[in-house]
């Protein structure tokens, strides 16, 4: 069963394992940058990182520039993390064209077992609790098997900007509601 879940210290242990897994590629919808790795080893500046990922999807937080408000969440399996999804409640001009409402990313060890379907449904439904009725979801035009995520859950490709596929996907109903898991918005 796939649950999406707040980041938390108590699975800390998990996410360096997925952290480990990505082999220092970009972790999309994680907020997680791979140049503060040795930093975030640190199990208070690790915590205050966790917390920071919670506030952001506080309407009364002030963020840094480019950043909008998100909820962000990881997504397991048996209790494992196995993938990262962040919902953005807001799109600027730059995630118009890449980024969309949900970026998300799938430890490579768990690639091609239906986690991404699964998240990305979930996903949807939180981008609905928080008013988003359509959302846009991206990838590269390269990555195929997202592409496919995507419209398995209902997307739309509406068009290619500078390589990045844009679509449009229905927040409720519809094959997104079937793609499977439960999980707390």
């Amino acid at each position: 069963m796939i649950e999406l879940v707040r980041p938390t210290v108590d699975l800390s242990a998990s996410w360096w394992e997925l952290v480990d897994d990505f082999a220092g590629e970009t972790i999309h919808g994680s907020g997680f940058r791979q140049d503060q790795r040795e930093i975030l080893r640190d199990p208070d500046v690790f915590e205050e990182w966790v917390d920071w990922l919670g506030r952001q999807e506080r309407s009364d937080q002030v963020l840094p520039e480019g950043r909008v408000p998100s909820s962000n969440r990881w997504v397991l399996r048996e209790g494992r993390v196995v993938a990262t999804i962040a919902v953005r409640h807001i799109l600027t001009p730059s995630l118009l064209v890449e980024g969309g409402h949900i970026g998300y990313a799938v430890s490579p060890r768990f690639r091609r077992q239906g986690v991404a379907r699964a998240a990305l449904g979930l996903g949807l439904r939180l981008a609905a609790s928080r008013g988003i009725d359509r959302a846009l979801v991206t990838c590269d035009r390269g990555n195929v098997a997202s592409a496919r995520t995507i419209a398995a859950c209902g997307g739309v490709l509406e068009d290619e900007r500078d390589g990045v596929l844009r679509h449009w996907v229905p927040t409720s109903g519809g094959p997104s509601r079937r793609a499977g898991g439960v999980g707390a918005p």
